[in-house]
């Protein structure tokens, strides 16, 4: 009996080495492609892409890249084909949505691109600068739906902007020199901003006079409805505060922290707005769990260029 064996074998060799060649084949075509997708040369992309989406139908980058390329050469029909296919192969629908408005606008479609521009916003599309640059989109800016559209957008991008108590703590953003209230030589510089998303009020301390320095997070609590600041420093300090605005005060506190001595710290910080440019800090402890306090700091915040940091 002759064996099959051998030839088993090779017909199993020659078919692993015929995919792993149409695999290396794809490979080099989807870096062809994306090199000229990169440098904008449409043509070539939108040839290669067409090829690629073709002989890898599930990829969704493939379609919405092959979407984009017909757009920009202004084949409009090739293009809405390729953005459903890759919606529907798992692009988000917020991106794909914004790009359909795009060809229905430079169709003159106002309609749907309107209804596909809303879309995109209400699924939580955040770039209103695309918006407003996007040249396929200029047919729309002079309807009032647009303008709505773009502050949606923004809305998107920058949530925290909307919200009234994400503001509450405005009143300290900015450039300070810091000094005793009581009077005296500066005890050094703050530099505080608004940070991801105007979310986080971001505090950048810097002692004179010696090498201390800390940061602050303070971000609104939205679950627990309540304001937290986490101070750490350089000399791996961290403390947990946790309070919101009362009577115009940023009013904080602390748990009663375990010291290195055996007792029990509670913190309590307020920050008093005292006009456009100071604001008062003032921090109290108290190691009998709040019966008697005693004064940590009092210091207060000069804006500086306004002629109010002085620092005698």
């Amino acid at each position: 009996m002759t064996s099959t064996r051998p030839f088993g074998i090779a017909l199993c060799l020659v078919l692993t080495g015929s995919l792993f060649l149409r695999a290396q084949q794809s490979g080099d075509i989807a870096a062809s492609a994306d090199t000229a997708y990169q440098k904008k040369d449409y043509a070539t992309a939108e040839k290669l892409y067409s090829q690629l989406s073709q002989s890898n139908a599930n990829v969704p980058r493939y379609w919405y890249r092959l979407g984009v390329a017909a757009q920009a050469l202004g084949e409009h029909q090739k293009a809405l084909d390729a953005f459903e296919k890759a919606k529907a192969k798992g692009t988000p629908a917020f991106i794909v949505d914004f790009n359909i408005a795009c060809v229905y606008a430079s169709m003159g479609q106002t309609e749907k691109a309107f209804d596909n521009l809303n879309a995109a916003v209400k699924g939580g599309f955040a770039q209103p600068e695309q918006m407003s640059s996007d040249a396929d989109l200029q047919s729309l800016h002079s309807d009032a739906r647009f303008t709505g559209l773009v502050e949606e957008a923004r809305h998107n991008q920058i949530p925290c902007d909307y919200t009234a108590e994400n503001r509450q703590f405005d009143f300290w953003v900015g450039e300070w020199e810091v000094v005793p209230t009581a009077g005296g030589l500066p005890q050094g510089a703050s530099h505080i901003e608004k940070e991801l998303g105007d979310c986080v009020i971001w505090e950048n301390w810097k002692s004179l006079g010696n090498s201390y320095a800390g940061k602050s997070y303070n971000i609104y609590n939205t679950s627990l409805k309540r304001w937290e600041q986490f101070w750490v420093d350089n000399v791996g300090g961290m403390i947990h505060f946790y309070g919101g605005l009362k009577d115009g005060v940023m009013d904080y506190w602390t748990d009663d922290m375990p010291q290195p001595n055996g007792t029990k710290l509670r913190r309590h910080l307020q920050f008093f707005n005292q006009g456009p440019n100071k604001v008062r800090q003032f921090s109290q402890g108290s190691t009998d769990g709040g019966k008697t306090w005693k004064v940590e700091y009092d210091l207060t915040y000069l804006r500086k260029d306004s002629g109010v940091a002085k620092g005698k």
